[in-house]
């Protein structure tokens, strides 16, 4: 099974192209999201994940995703290469979203929550879901 589930902050607003075949609109941007643990005395730790989003989807996001903006996203990772005009081959690994959120804190009209975490769940209420498998944060850990 290939699912990704992620949460975090927009760092540029989406960025729009159009397929040359069909003229399918393609979405991308980049998310930054936090590292679950923190080294005692660093600063929070991030990644920055490519996500592609296409058709309507793409347009959702291209519409109302800005810069800075935290959103929930739901998709599969794919992995493509390609070779430059040099000659050179290129990898990229990147998150196809199938599924996009709001996750900042806001509430609409009518009073109700509309934030991934109320959809999802909030993964730091329980930590380790698992109580016979210990997670600890350690620079020991084998990957």
């Amino acid at each position: 099974m290939n699912k990704v589930i992620l949460m975090g902050r927009l760092t540029r607003d989406p960025e729009v192209r159009y397929t040359q075949t069909n003229n399918t609109m393609v979405a991308s941007f980049s998310l930054a999201v936090n590292r679950r643990f923190v080294r005692q005395g660093e600063e929070r730790q991030a990644d920055f994940i490519n996500i592609v989003v296409w058709s309507k989807l793409a347009e959702f996001c291209s519409k109302y995703f800005k810069k800075g903006q935290q959103v929930g996203i739901i998709g599969r990772i794919q992995t493509r290469t390609w070779d430059d005009e040099q000659g050179q081959k290129h990898y990229v690994t990147e998150v196809v979203a199938e599924e996009a959120y709001f996750a900042d804190g806001k509430r609409d009209s009518e009073g109700t929550s509309s934030n991934f975490e109320d959809t999802f769940g909030n993964t730091a209420t329980n930590p380790n879901p698992n109580p016979d498998f210990e997670v600890t944060p350690s620079d020991d850990l084998p990957f």
